[in-house]
């Protein structure tokens, strides 16, 4: 199945979209996190995510976006917005977590859900957005390279 066959419809989250963010949410910790970080629980989103979800879809300071087909929630982004700090005065918003059932990537899905948290951050005065991505998940830094963000800093890491 792909965008083209079935109309996937990038919006803001309802509170009837719970069930399908912590599917989505639950499906991005158990490939991306789950595999590469064992200090993640990845039984957060089942566990904490409704609550949260449920919390951020009327807060102004978050985003909640679903692409949903067919009434089926197929992916998700999730964003937010923080004032600047004295040592940091500018704006930030930060692209929290994306998800795309891999039956709809490769379509523009991702960049849609990129260009709307965009959109959203520049009309609430945004000057910059971030986004991680684990230094192992080639495909999603190409894909947020693609959607004109840059690499400026590295975390290392060593267990103790």
């Amino acid at each position: 199945m792909n965008d083209q066959q079935h109309e996937v419809i990038v919006r803001r989250a309802q509170p009837a979209d719970v069930d399908g963010l912590v599917a989505c949410s639950s499906a991005l910790f158990a490939e991306d996190a789950g595999t590469r970080d064992p200090s993640v629980d990845v039984g957060w989103p089942r566990e904490f995510g409704p609550e949260r979800f449920a919390a951020g879809i009327d807060d102004p300071t978050r985003l909640l976006l679903v692409a949903d087909c067919d009434g089926q929630v197929v992916g998700h982004l999730t964003g937010s917005v923080a004032e600047g700090s004295a040592m940091r005065p500018v704006k930030v918003a930060t692209l929290v977590s994306m998800y795309v059932q891999p039956t709809h990537r490769r379509g523009g899905l991702g960049a849609r859900l990129v260009a709307q948290f965009s959109a959203w951050a520049k009309e609430a005065g945004v000057e910059l957005a971030e986004v991680t991505a684990y230094s192992s998940n080639a495909d999603a830094i190409r894909f947020y390279e693609r959607n004109g963000f840059a690499s400026q800093s590295v975390t290392l890491r060593t267990a103790l």
